[in-house]
């Protein structure tokens, strides 16, 4: 295996790293090896940027419930 993926890096001028990266995350995939596949590694993705969002949204709700509270006083 070790000199396939040398010689496919070395084709595709990748570095091995990358392409042994790739096969791990394929054998993932493919339920030969444990992890997070493909699919749940977008999905993680995803609601780390809403949950990012979303604590952006309640940062700015909180800053304006403090400058209305000081305005009406």
């Amino acid at each position: 295996m070790t000199a396939r993926v040398g010689q496919v890096a070395k084709d595709f001028e990748l570095t091995e790293t990358a392409v042994r990266d790739w096969v791990k995350q394929a054998e993932v995939d493919a339920g030969e090896r444990n992890g997070l596949t493909s699919g749940e590694r977008e999905e993680l993705a995803a609601l780390r940027r809403e949950n990012r969002r979303l604590r952006e949204d309640v940062d700015v709700l909180k800053r304006a419930t403090a400058f209305f509270a000081k305005e009406t006083r």
